[in-house]
């Protein structure tokens, strides 16, 4: 399995970014950590193992960037609103510099977004928000509201990344024409986010699977039997 590490300096961060990169063509796939992950953590939790046929067969290739989430989200040394500014400036960098890249590098007009837990995050709402650069969305054990780190503030901001806030007013056409995926478990504690963000897909008919596994919980061993399954309907 080829695999790659990258890191590079990013104008909207302002900051070096680390990435792996595995797999030397096909489709393209933004793959996020969770809460706090490294670059490296999808690799050391197996995740990109579980998918190894994929990637040596030349159909997908992965992408693994940090998640900065340190900088952002969880990041209680600032105020509520530095930290969603800063949510910016990483939404920035993946939509002017690791999509197009992604894009550029295997041919393809979209990439894929995909996260477990705080990852299904990213992947969501860079999906939801670009889904001219997005045709297919796995999020797995995800959790879709963020304003649990707001401390009670809210802005414009927030609301922009918020998908369970501005979901239900976007009419983006390409939001119709993607391929979603929302894992969850009987047993896991994101399974109401996903309820939830299912009933708003629902509601605007935006076709989607509601994937809920039975026996399973948040965690590791359910996400590397998810990813190779939602890999196989890729369109």
């Amino acid at each position: 399995m080829v695999e790659k590490y990258h890191r590079w300096y990013s104008q909207n961060l302002g900051l070096d970014v680390e990435m792996l990169v595995f797999g030397d063509r096909g489709y393209p796939i933004i793959l996020f950590p969770t809460s706090q992950g490294k670059y490296h953590q999808n690799k050391d939790e197996g995740l990109i193992e579980s998918v190894r046929w994929f990637i040596d067969e030349g159909l997908v290739k992965i992408y693994c960037p940090d998640s900065f989430d340190w900088l952002t989200w969880y990041n209680k040394g600032v105020h509520p609103l530095e930290r969603a500014n800063r949510y910016n400036w990483y939404d920035k960098m993946l939509n002017e510099e690791l999509a197009p890249w992604a894009m550029h590098e295997t041919g393809v007009g979209k990439v894929a977004t995909a996260g477990c837990s705080f990852g299904g995050y990213h992947a969501v709402n860079f999906a939801l928000k670009h889904p001219d650069k997005v045709g297919n969305l796995f999020s797995m054990s995800g959790a879709f509201d963020i304003k649990q780190f707001m401390d009670g503030f809210y802005s414009d901001d927030v609301f922009y990344n918020n998908p369970v806030d501005y979901l239900p007013g976007s009419n983006l056409a390409d939001l119709w024409h993607m391929n979603i995926i929302l894992g969850t478990a009987e047993h896991d504690i994101c399974r109401e986010d996903n309820n939830r963000l299912s009933n708003i897909l629902g509601q605007k008919h935006i076709n989607h699977w509601l994937d809920v596994r039975p026996f399973a919980s948040h965690d590791w061993p359910v996400w590397r039997e998810m990813f190779p399954h939602y890999l196989s309907t890729i369109k």
